[in-house]
Protein backbone atom coordinates (compact mmCIF):
# COMPACT_ATOMS: atom_id res chain seq x y z
CA UNK A 1 0.00 0.00 0.00
CA UNK A 2 1.62 3.63 -1.03
CA UNK A 3 2.97 5.74 1.65
CA UNK A 4 2.39 9.50 2.33
CA UNK A 5 4.53 12.30 3.80
CA UNK A 6 2.37 12.33 6.85
CA UNK A 7 2.77 9.28 7.69
CA UNK A 8 6.65 9.10 7.28
CA UNK A 9 6.96 12.58 9.04
CA UNK A 10 4.12 10.65 12.12
CA UNK A 11 6.31 7.69 12.27
CA UNK A 12 10.20 9.91 12.14
CA UNK A 13 8.13 12.14 15.26
CA UNK A 14 7.45 8.95 17.24
CA UNK A 15 10.57 7.48 16.59
CA UNK A 16 9.93 4.25 15.11
CA UNK A 17 10.58 5.38 11.37
CA UNK A 18 12.99 2.52 8.89
CA UNK A 19 15.52 4.40 7.64
CA UNK A 20 18.71 3.17 5.92
CA UNK A 21 21.24 4.23 3.26
CA UNK A 22 21.56 3.79 -0.37
CA UNK A 23 23.95 0.62 -0.09
CA UNK A 24 21.93 -0.82 2.47
CA UNK A 25 18.87 -0.81 0.41
CA UNK A 26 20.90 -2.97 -2.39
CA UNK A 27 21.37 -5.31 0.11
CA UNK A 28 17.52 -5.37 1.67
CA UNK A 29 16.08 -5.90 -1.62
CA UNK A 30 18.77 -8.61 -2.81
CA UNK A 31 17.63 -10.30 0.60
CA UNK A 32 13.93 -9.76 0.83
CA UNK A 33 12.47 -8.42 -2.33
CA UNK A 34 11.11 -4.93 -3.41
CA UNK A 35 7.76 -5.92 -2.21
CA UNK A 36 8.74 -6.55 0.93
CA UNK A 37 11.26 -3.26 0.73
CA UNK A 38 8.37 -1.19 -0.09
CA UNK A 39 6.43 -2.05 2.76
CA UNK A 40 8.71 -1.78 5.61
CA UNK A 41 11.09 0.79 4.45
CA UNK A 42 10.13 4.20 5.04
CA UNK A 43 13.03 6.60 4.29
CA UNK A 44 16.63 6.22 1.83
CA UNK A 45 19.33 8.27 2.64
CA UNK A 46 21.99 9.34 0.06
CA UNK A 47 24.90 11.19 -0.10
CA UNK A 48 27.99 12.79 -2.51
CA UNK A 49 30.93 14.89 -1.94
CA UNK A 50 33.03 16.25 -4.27
CA UNK A 51 33.93 19.21 -6.41
CA UNK A 52 31.02 21.59 -7.18
CA UNK A 53 32.32 24.81 -9.10
CA UNK A 54 29.13 26.22 -9.09
CA UNK A 55 28.89 27.06 -5.64
CA UNK A 56 29.18 30.22 -3.31
CA UNK A 57 27.28 32.42 -1.21
CA UNK A 58 25.24 35.73 -0.32
CA UNK A 59 26.59 37.60 2.60
CA UNK A 60 25.28 40.60 4.22
CA UNK A 61 27.47 42.86 6.67
CA UNK A 62 25.24 45.07 7.89
CA UNK A 63 25.63 49.21 7.29
CA UNK A 64 29.07 51.13 8.29
CA UNK A 65 28.67 53.88 10.05
CA UNK A 66 28.82 56.34 8.38
CA UNK A 67 27.02 53.93 5.50
CA UNK A 68 29.18 52.74 2.58
CA UNK A 69 27.61 51.97 -1.17
CA UNK A 70 30.25 49.02 -2.41
CA UNK A 71 30.96 49.55 -5.63
CA UNK A 72 34.11 46.66 -5.46
CA UNK A 73 35.10 44.36 -2.54
CA UNK A 74 37.14 41.84 -1.57
CA UNK A 75 37.13 38.89 0.96
CA UNK A 76 40.55 38.00 1.90
CA UNK A 77 41.82 39.57 -1.47
CA UNK A 78 39.11 37.54 -3.38
CA UNK A 79 37.30 39.56 -5.28
CA UNK A 80 33.25 39.59 -4.51
CA UNK A 81 30.33 40.36 -6.68
CA UNK A 82 28.66 43.24 -5.60
CA UNK A 83 25.46 44.43 -7.70
CA UNK A 84 23.21 43.90 -5.61
CA UNK A 85 22.21 46.49 -1.89
CA UNK A 86 24.65 48.45 -0.42
CA UNK A 87 26.74 46.01 1.73
CA UNK A 88 25.29 42.86 0.47
CA UNK A 89 27.60 40.69 -1.49
CA UNK A 90 28.13 36.85 -3.86
CA UNK A 91 31.46 35.20 -2.89
CA UNK A 92 31.94 32.71 -5.71
CA UNK A 93 34.04 29.56 -5.10
CA UNK A 94 36.10 29.59 -8.08
CA UNK A 95 36.75 33.12 -7.84
CA UNK A 96 40.75 33.13 -7.24
CA UNK A 97 42.84 35.50 -4.75
CA UNK A 98 44.87 38.88 -6.18
CA UNK A 99 47.31 37.67 -4.72
CA UNK A 100 47.80 33.87 -4.41
CA UNK A 101 46.16 33.07 -7.51
CA UNK A 102 45.56 28.89 -8.17
CA UNK A 103 46.59 28.29 -4.38
CA UNK A 104 43.33 30.47 -2.66
CA UNK A 105 39.99 31.36 -3.74
CA UNK A 106 36.04 32.06 -3.00
CA UNK A 107 35.84 28.19 -2.42
CA UNK A 108 38.39 28.71 0.66
CA UNK A 109 36.98 32.17 2.01
CA UNK A 110 34.08 30.08 2.64
CA UNK A 111 35.63 27.01 4.46
CA UNK A 112 37.67 29.34 6.15
CA UNK A 113 34.11 31.21 7.45
CA UNK A 114 32.53 28.22 8.67
CA UNK A 115 35.48 27.58 10.43
CA UNK A 116 34.77 30.89 12.30
CA UNK A 117 38.41 32.33 11.22
CA UNK A 118 38.38 36.12 10.97
CA UNK A 119 38.29 37.54 7.23
CA UNK A 120 39.39 40.93 5.93
CA UNK A 121 37.06 43.24 3.89
CA UNK A 122 37.97 45.57 2.12
CA UNK A 123 35.88 47.68 -0.32
CA UNK A 124 35.77 51.10 -2.21
CA UNK A 125 33.08 53.14 -3.11
CA UNK A 126 32.00 56.20 -5.46
CA UNK A 127 30.03 57.38 -2.61
CA UNK A 128 26.42 59.44 -2.72
CA UNK A 129 24.68 61.68 -0.30
CA UNK A 130 23.55 58.64 1.61
CA UNK A 131 26.45 56.69 1.38
CA UNK A 132 29.39 59.04 1.86
CA UNK A 133 31.94 56.31 3.10
CA UNK A 134 34.35 55.93 0.40
CA UNK A 135 36.83 53.02 1.74
CA UNK A 136 36.63 50.29 4.36
CA UNK A 137 39.15 48.05 5.56
CA UNK A 138 38.23 45.74 8.37
CA UNK A 139 37.90 42.08 9.61
CA UNK A 140 35.21 40.06 10.46
CA UNK A 141 34.17 36.53 11.56
CA UNK A 142 30.82 34.73 10.37
CA UNK A 143 28.95 35.17 13.62
CA UNK A 144 29.76 39.10 12.62
CA UNK A 145 27.46 38.50 9.40
CA UNK A 146 23.75 39.18 9.48
CA UNK A 147 23.29 36.72 6.86
CA UNK A 148 25.45 34.04 5.14
CA UNK A 149 23.59 32.03 2.81
CA UNK A 150 25.17 29.43 1.10
CA UNK A 151 23.20 29.50 -2.76
CA UNK A 152 24.40 27.01 -5.29
CA UNK A 153 22.99 26.93 -8.98
CA UNK A 154 24.48 24.04 -9.81
CA UNK A 155 25.08 20.93 -7.75
CA UNK A 156 24.89 17.24 -6.93
CA UNK A 157 24.86 16.14 -10.66
CA UNK A 158 22.89 12.88 -11.16
CA UNK A 159 26.13 11.45 -12.84
CA UNK A 160 29.15 12.68 -14.66
CA UNK A 161 31.62 11.89 -17.47
CA UNK A 162 35.29 10.09 -17.00
CA UNK A 163 37.58 12.25 -18.29
CA UNK A 164 41.19 11.05 -20.79
CA UNK A 165 43.65 12.86 -22.86
CA UNK A 166 45.21 11.20 -25.63
CA UNK A 167 47.33 14.10 -26.36
CA UNK A 168 51.02 14.57 -26.21
CA UNK A 169 50.83 17.08 -23.40
CA UNK A 170 49.97 17.43 -19.88
CA UNK A 171 46.39 18.57 -19.48
CA UNK A 172 45.50 20.53 -16.59
CA UNK A 173 41.78 20.67 -16.15
CA UNK A 174 39.01 21.24 -14.00
CA UNK A 175 38.87 17.24 -13.65
CA UNK A 176 42.29 17.52 -12.24
CA UNK A 177 45.37 16.88 -14.15
CA UNK A 178 45.06 14.25 -17.18
CA UNK A 179 48.39 13.30 -18.32
CA UNK A 180 49.33 12.22 -22.21
CA UNK A 181 48.59 8.85 -23.95
CA UNK A 182 45.74 8.21 -21.62
CA UNK A 183 47.89 8.12 -18.66
CA UNK A 184 45.34 8.10 -16.01
CA UNK A 185 41.33 8.49 -15.80
CA UNK A 186 39.05 10.85 -13.69
CA UNK A 187 35.78 10.78 -12.61
CA UNK A 188 33.44 12.00 -10.29
CA UNK A 189 30.30 11.45 -8.74
CA UNK A 190 29.78 8.18 -6.18
CA UNK A 191 27.30 5.69 -8.44
CA UNK A 192 24.75 4.33 -6.56
CA UNK A 193 24.50 6.57 -3.66
CA UNK A 194 24.26 9.54 -5.36
CA UNK A 195 21.04 11.52 -4.67
CA UNK A 196 19.57 12.20 -8.17
CA UNK A 197 20.39 8.42 -8.95
CA UNK A 198 18.19 6.95 -6.62
CA UNK A 199 15.36 9.20 -7.46
CA UNK A 200 16.21 9.33 -11.29
CA UNK A 201 12.42 10.14 -12.68
CA UNK A 202 12.33 13.07 -9.77
CA UNK A 203 9.51 11.91 -7.89
CA UNK A 204 10.28 13.45 -4.38
CA UNK A 205 13.33 15.82 -5.71
CA UNK A 206 11.94 19.71 -6.61
CA UNK A 207 11.44 23.11 -5.14
CA UNK A 208 11.07 22.81 -1.69
CA UNK A 209 12.77 19.45 -0.62
CA UNK A 210 14.66 19.31 2.43
CA UNK A 211 18.15 18.30 2.25
CA UNK A 212 21.48 17.77 3.79
CA UNK A 213 23.99 20.64 2.84
CA UNK A 214 27.62 21.12 3.85
CA UNK A 215 26.82 19.59 7.16
CA UNK A 216 23.56 21.37 8.44
CA UNK A 217 20.10 21.67 6.53
CA UNK A 218 19.44 23.07 3.34
CA UNK A 219 16.50 23.47 0.45
CA UNK A 220 16.37 22.48 -3.18
CA UNK A 221 15.08 25.89 -4.77
CA UNK A 222 14.64 24.36 -8.60
CA UNK A 223 16.36 22.95 -11.18
CA UNK A 224 20.37 23.55 -11.76
CA UNK A 225 22.07 25.30 -14.21
CA UNK A 226 22.58 22.79 -17.10
CA UNK A 227 20.09 20.26 -15.78
CA UNK A 228 20.24 17.55 -18.43
CA UNK A 229 17.80 14.78 -17.81
CA UNK A 230 17.27 13.52 -20.91
CA UNK A 231 21.15 12.33 -20.57
CA UNK A 232 20.74 11.43 -16.99
CA UNK A 233 22.65 14.41 -15.74
CA UNK A 234 20.03 16.08 -13.43
CA UNK A 235 21.68 18.76 -11.20
CA UNK A 236 20.19 20.70 -8.14
CA UNK A 237 20.09 24.49 -7.23
CA UNK A 238 20.51 24.45 -3.51
CA UNK A 239 20.44 27.14 -0.49
CA UNK A 240 20.69 26.75 3.07
CA UNK A 241 21.74 28.68 6.16
CA UNK A 242 26.02 29.03 6.19
CA UNK A 243 26.02 29.32 9.53
CA UNK A 244 24.87 25.87 10.44
CA UNK A 245 27.57 23.95 8.34
CA UNK A 246 31.15 23.00 8.74
CA UNK A 247 34.11 22.57 6.94
CA UNK A 248 34.30 19.01 7.10
CA UNK A 249 31.88 19.32 4.33
CA UNK A 250 32.51 22.22 2.80
CA UNK A 251 35.83 22.61 1.63
CA UNK A 252 38.26 25.20 -0.55
CA UNK A 253 39.90 23.18 -3.66
CA UNK A 254 42.70 23.97 -5.75
CA UNK A 255 43.66 22.65 -9.35
CA UNK A 256 46.89 22.76 -10.45
CA UNK A 257 47.32 25.42 -13.36
CA UNK A 258 43.13 24.98 -13.20
CA UNK A 259 42.03 27.42 -10.58
CA UNK A 260 39.73 27.50 -7.33
CA UNK A 261 36.48 24.80 -6.26
CA UNK A 262 34.86 23.99 -3.78
CA UNK A 263 34.17 20.59 -2.20
CA UNK A 264 30.48 20.18 -1.22
CA UNK A 265 28.87 17.67 1.16
CA UNK A 266 25.06 16.96 0.04
CA UNK A 267 22.61 14.18 1.52
CA UNK A 268 19.13 14.09 0.25
CA UNK A 269 16.24 11.54 2.05
CA UNK A 270 14.43 9.44 -0.66
CA UNK A 271 11.05 8.28 1.03
CA UNK A 272 9.63 4.80 0.14
CA UNK A 273 5.95 5.99 -1.23
CA UNK A 274 5.59 3.11 -3.52
CA UNK A 275 7.41 0.15 -4.75
CA UNK A 276 8.50 1.77 -7.91
CA UNK A 277 10.60 4.07 -5.81
CA UNK A 278 11.98 0.98 -3.72
CA UNK A 279 13.11 -0.04 -6.89
CA UNK A 280 14.88 2.51 -7.80
CA UNK A 281 16.84 3.60 -4.57
CA UNK A 282 18.17 -0.11 -5.00
CA UNK A 283 20.44 0.69 -8.24
CA UNK A 284 23.55 -0.58 -8.18
CA UNK A 285 26.93 0.80 -9.81
CA UNK A 286 26.97 -2.05 -12.39
CA UNK A 287 23.79 -0.09 -13.86
CA UNK A 288 24.56 3.32 -13.82
CA UNK A 289 26.81 3.97 -16.90
CA UNK A 290 28.78 7.20 -18.20
CA UNK A 291 30.51 8.33 -20.76
CA UNK A 292 34.91 8.15 -21.14
CA UNK A 293 35.58 11.56 -22.96
CA UNK A 294 39.06 12.52 -24.53
CA UNK A 295 39.55 15.88 -23.39
CA UNK A 296 42.52 15.45 -25.63
CA UNK A 297 40.85 16.88 -28.34
CA UNK A 298 39.96 20.87 -27.70
CA UNK A 299 36.25 21.15 -28.81
CA UNK A 300 33.05 21.06 -26.95
CA UNK A 301 31.78 17.79 -28.66
CA UNK A 302 34.34 15.67 -27.49
CA UNK A 303 33.87 11.86 -29.30
CA UNK A 304 32.03 9.60 -26.39
CA UNK A 305 35.22 7.08 -26.01
CA UNK A 306 32.85 3.88 -24.34
CA UNK A 307 30.32 3.72 -21.67
CA UNK A 308 31.53 2.89 -18.40
CA UNK A 309 29.90 1.65 -14.84
CA UNK A 310 30.52 3.13 -11.93
CA UNK A 311 31.31 -0.38 -10.37
CA UNK A 312 34.26 -0.38 -13.13
CA UNK A 313 35.24 3.44 -12.65
CA UNK A 314 35.59 2.57 -8.70
CA UNK A 315 37.75 -0.76 -9.27
CA UNK A 316 40.64 1.71 -9.69
CA UNK A 317 41.71 0.92 -13.05
CA UNK A 318 39.58 0.81 -16.33
CA UNK A 319 40.37 -0.87 -19.88
CA UNK A 320 40.53 1.44 -22.87
CA UNK A 321 41.79 0.64 -26.27
CA UNK A 322 43.02 -2.13 -24.55
CA UNK A 323 44.84 -0.59 -22.00
CA UNK A 324 44.79 -0.57 -18.54
CA UNK A 325 44.57 2.67 -17.24
CA UNK A 326 44.61 3.96 -13.20
CA UNK A 327 41.30 6.02 -12.57
CA UNK A 328 40.84 8.06 -9.67
CA UNK A 329 37.79 9.70 -8.25
CA UNK A 330 37.17 13.42 -7.37
CA UNK A 331 34.79 12.64 -5.16
CA UNK A 332 34.91 11.04 -1.91
CA UNK A 333 33.13 7.92 -0.98
CA UNK A 334 33.84 7.74 2.48
CA UNK A 335 32.80 11.34 2.98
CA UNK A 336 29.38 10.64 0.93
CA UNK A 337 28.95 7.59 3.02
CA UNK A 338 29.18 9.61 6.09
CA UNK A 339 26.50 12.00 5.12
CA UNK A 340 24.49 9.19 4.48
CA UNK A 341 25.10 7.59 7.52
CA UNK A 342 24.33 11.74 9.43
CA UNK A 343 21.63 11.98 7.43
CA UNK A 344 19.84 8.91 8.54
CA UNK A 345 20.94 9.13 12.27
CA UNK A 346 18.91 12.78 12.29
CA UNK A 347 15.69 11.30 11.02
CA UNK A 348 15.88 8.68 13.40
CA UNK A 349 16.39 11.00 16.45
CA UNK A 350 13.67 13.04 15.03
CA UNK A 351 15.57 16.36 14.00
CA UNK A 352 14.94 16.04 10.08
CA UNK A 353 11.42 15.64 8.37
CA UNK A 354 10.24 15.08 5.20
CA UNK A 355 9.07 18.27 2.69
CA UNK A 356 7.25 17.00 -0.13
CA UNK A 357 7.76 18.98 -2.85
CA UNK A 358 6.25 22.03 -3.95
CA UNK A 359 7.14 21.35 -7.78
CA UNK A 360 9.20 18.23 -8.81
CA UNK A 361 12.50 18.98 -11.50
CA UNK A 362 11.48 18.99 -15.07
CA UNK A 363 12.06 15.72 -17.10
CA UNK A 364 12.39 17.44 -20.62
CA UNK A 365 15.03 20.33 -20.58
CA UNK A 366 17.53 20.37 -23.48
CA UNK A 367 20.59 20.99 -23.06
CA UNK A 368 21.58 23.50 -25.84
CA UNK A 369 25.33 25.16 -26.28
CA UNK A 370 26.28 28.33 -26.49
CA UNK A 371 25.28 30.65 -29.56
CA UNK A 372 27.84 32.09 -31.33
CA UNK A 373 28.30 34.76 -33.99
CA UNK A 374 31.29 36.29 -35.15
CA UNK A 375 30.61 40.32 -34.76
CA UNK A 376 33.69 41.67 -35.12
CA UNK A 377 32.18 43.67 -38.03
CA UNK A 378 28.87 44.41 -37.28
CA UNK A 379 28.52 48.40 -36.32
CA UNK A 380 25.79 47.79 -34.45
CA UNK A 381 25.67 49.15 -30.78
CA UNK A 382 25.24 46.71 -27.39
CA UNK A 383 24.40 48.23 -24.60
Amino acid sequence: MPKTYDEINEKIKNGNAMVITAEEMIEFIADKGIKVAAEEIDIVTTGTFGPMCSSGAFLNFGQSDPPIKFEQLWLNNVQAYHGNAAVDCYIGCTKMSDIHPFEYGGGHVIEDLVSNKPIRLKGNSYTTDCYPLAEINTEITLSDINQAILCNPRNAYQRYICAVNSSDKTLFTYMGKLLPHFGNAHFAGVGSLNPLSNDPDYETIGIGTRIFLGGGIGYVIGEGTQHCPRNRMGTLFVKGNLKQMTPEFLRGVSYEKYGTSMLVGVGIPIPILNEGLAKKTAINDEEILTDVIDYGIPRRDRPVLKKISYKELKSGTIELKGKIIKCASLSSLSKSRKIAETLKEWIQKGKFFLNPPAETLPLENELKPMKQRNLSNVQKPYN
